[in-house]
């Protein structure tokens, strides 16, 4: 299952190694983290890891590939 969490703060894409590989990138004053995760205890430890950096949780979802927030000028075919 793919999923997007969403913290307030702005992180750069060097913490994605950090964050499992999953792949990170901030909008405006928050930061998206997002990518598969394959089953609840991985989630939770993302979660974690999160928390540890002391930056407010937004949300957190679980999406289909297909509906995953796309860049800008990221072009899906």
């Amino acid at each position: 299952m793919d999923y997007e969490i969403q913290i307030r703060g702005a992180l750069d894409a060097h913490w994605a190694e950090w964050l499992e590989g999953l792949e990170v990138r901030a909008e405006d004053d928050t930061t998206v983290i997002s990518g598969p995760i394959p089953d609840q205890a991985a989630l939770h430890g993302v979660l974690a890891k999160v928390r540890d950096l002391g930056l407010p949780l937004i949300a957190v979802n679980a999406v289909d590939q297909g509906q995953r927030r796309q860049d800008p000028g990221e072009v899906i075919e």
